[in-house]
């Protein structure tokens, strides 16, 4: 029996519309090699996880002696010198004053605790979140997801959430075009907290680039107007750093762009290049709002993953890796526009750094292209090229390669994505 038929008698895999028939045996770099030895090009670094490559070697290294020395002991039992290390590193690279981190698995893990921190602070119980985003899978997680898509079949959810149009303005929900708009969708945070709440908001969360949305890219000054709302009613301002954390996007963390500072952080995926951690991370008053019993994790902090993550986070500095990304993601969005004027089914690309989406249409009436997005997606798999398909209509092709991708392969990236849209 193989691993595709053991995956269909064995793992439960009904909640997928499709897995890629791609079986990995190896990958370094941006490469992936399947188990017949055919090379692809990850353009997707298993959904924005493997940002300095696969395999680093100095990544590698370090789990690897953490390993012989020491791989669980409950950091929240017992002193861990990793998890105590890597808490210091990212109060020192997050914006603002960011202080005190706990850390945990994965990233709904973490979004979870950060949400019940908020409430512990601010004595409050609501939450505002963003149409067409995504914060996890678990029961509050998906409680300030807005998506339905994501949430079918599994509510009834947490009640104190109420949702922003988000600021998607190739699809504007009011119909209104940037800059001329005077920054509407976030304007609107006035009136969704005075007639869509009970006056009890504890925190507005929100992605700094909606990733499973559709990689939707706020306008460079739509956080400012956001945050002088948020600190007019003392609503804290909590940013989901999950996708764009760890130079995604050509800074460290995506907020970085905007000029605003959080007051809770969650971080996870690119966090230790494919080592399971999280973090959420908090100015020490609102940090130490917990009281014992209130929260904690069996395998949060571990060992192991904190020394992957020190190790990741050194490469990223000594290698300049977000300068790197800025221009591998002018280099590569220059690339794509070429392709949009030949192909029309390109509606928009947006992004930021090498967090790129590219919105398939079929008229100027911005038909969702989401069949031709599945085709071009298996096309560029025949050919060597594994990128994601996502965003609320799913016709958003995905370009999240490892941020070490070299302009090379970029090229190649590109080449076959012409010969998709040529095809398609």
């Amino acid at each position: 029996m193989n691993t595709v038929e053991k995956y269909k008698k064995y793992v439960n895999i009904s909640m997928v519309e499709k897995v890629q028939p791609v079986v990995i045996e190896k990958a370094k770099g941006a490469t992936i090699t399947d188990t017949e030895g055919k090379e692809y090009i990850d353009c997707f670094s298993g959904i924005a996880v493997i940002n300095a490559g696969h395999c680093n070697e100095k990544v590698v290294e370090a789990a690897k002696v953490q390993m012989d020395k020491l791989i669980h002991c409950c950091s929240y039992v017992y002193y861990s010198q990793p998890t105590g290390d890597l808490a210091e590193k990212l109060a020192q690279i997050t914006p603002g004053r960011l202080q005190k981190s706990f850390f945990g698995n994965g990233g709904a893990e973490a979004i979870e605790g950060a949400l019940r921190l908020a409430k512990q602070f601010r004595g409050r119980m609501e939450f505002i979140a963003l149409q067409a985003s995504f914060h996890g899978r678990s029961y509050a997680a998906l409680s300030v997801t807005g998506n339905n898509s994501r949430k079918r079949r599994g509510g009834p959810y947490m009640g104190g959430c109420t949702f922003l149009p988000a600021p998607y303005c190739y699809r504007c929900f009011f119909e209104l075009e940037y800059p001329h708009c005077h920054l509407k969708c976030a304007r609107a945070l006035e009136d969704i907290i005075r007639f869509n709440t009970y006056d009890s908001v504890a925190a507005f969360i929100a992605e700094p680039i909606l990733g499973e949305g559709g990689i939707i890219t706020p306008p460079d000054d739509y956080f400012l107007e956001i945050e002088k709302i948020l600190k007019k009613h003392e609503i804290l301002f909590l940013v989901d750093e999950v996708q764009t954390g760890f130079c995604r996007t050509g800074k460290m963390f995506g907020i970085e762009h905007y000029g605003v500072e959080p007051d809770i952080m969650v971080m996870a995926k690119g966090i230790a290049d494919g080592f399971p951690l999280s973090a959420f991370i908090a100015r020490q008053e609102v940090a130490d709002s917990f009281k014992p019993g209130d929260h904690l994790s069996t395998f949060g902090g571990n060992p192991v993953s904190c020394a992957a993550s020190l190790a990741n986070i050194e490469f990223m500095a000594k290698s300049n890796l977000a300068s790197q990304v800025i221009e591998k993601g002018e280099f590569l969005r220059k690339e794509l526009e070429k392709l949009a004027i030949r192909h029309k089914l390109i509606g928009e690309i947006r992004g930021k750094g090498l967090m790129v989406g590219i919105e398939l249409v079929r008229d100027k009436q911005k038909t969702p292209a989401n069949t031709e997005g599945n085709r071009i997606r298996d096309f560029c798999r025949e050919h060597g090229l594994l990128p994601g398909l996502g965003g609320i209509y799913g016709n958003v092709l995905r370009i999240q390669p490892p941020l070490v991708i070299t302009e090379e392969e970029l090229l190649a990236v590109v080449k076959v994505l012409d010969s998709a849209f040529a095809q398609i």
